[in-house]
């Protein structure tokens, strides 16, 4: 056989297994890839502009926060304004309270500490163990506006024998003075109260009987004066 001679079966078999290779190119068929795998125009220009009926949902979502948050800044105004008439109002026409502390006690005693107590606060408060407190002859210890009704005022002083002359012996006695009182403190009046550390008088009472708090009360009508000026 002539070995230039090729046979037509040959040819007819490399044709058919190029037809049938998964590695064949064809344009056709690329073409067709091509147009499935990419998307519609008219589709993504749709994605990117986005539904216009969200866009108005979100506004409206935008714009009903901000009236919310008017109305918050709103009511804070008034109650902002609400408590600035109750303090305004409250120290012009409500109730007020002056506490004075008084000191009419001899030689014979010295005051180491003072306290003052209205309804169970502490309005006033010194100690001086050293050289005493026997200066403060009268001192204001409290003025404010108080909530008209019953208050408590309640004073206590340690005291000590100064021991002077013939009576040295007393500087080692040691005693409390507490007294308590109560007042009523009306709408549009002002109450001032007096405590007035003092000896008792009589014969009969011994050194540690004698000191002893004496309270004097008055109200009157405010009048844009604190009461006790």
């Amino acid at each position: 056989m002539n070995p230039t001679h090729r046979s037509p079966v040959g040819w007819w078999m490399v044709a058919a297994a190029v037809a049938t290779s998964p590695l064949s190119w064809s344009p056709f068929a690329s073409s067709e890839a091509m147009a499935q795998e990419a998307p519609p125009a008219e589709s993504a220009g749709e994605e990117t502009a986005g539904d216009p009926a969200d866009f108005n949902r979100a506004l409206r979502t935008v714009e009903e926060d901000v009236h919310e948050l008017k109305e918050q800044v709103f009511r804070s105004k008034a109650t902002l304004q609400l408590l600035q008439e109750i303090v305004v109002q409250g120290s012009a026409t409500g109730a007020r309270s002056t506490i004075w502390h008084e000191n009419k006690l001899g030689k014979g005693y010295t005051v180491e500490s003072i306290r003052y107590f209205l309804d169970g606060q502490p309005k006033f408060a010194k100690v001086d163990t050293a050289a005493g407190l026997d200066d403060l002859q009268e001192v204001k210890v409290f003025e404010g506006a108080v909530p008209p009704g019953s208050h408590q005022l309640v004073v206590n002083m340690r005291l000590r024998g100064s021991g002077y002359g013939i009576f040295s012996y007393v500087k080692q006695v040691q005693l409390t003075v507490q007294a308590t009182t109560t007042f009523t403190a009306e709408e549009g009046k002002s109450c001032s109260v007096r405590a007035i550390l003092d000896e008792r008088k009589g014969l009969g009472r011994s050194f540690t009987e004698r000191p002893a708090v004496q309270f004097e009360t008055q109200c009157v009508r405010l009048s844009g004066a604190a009461a006790g000026n």
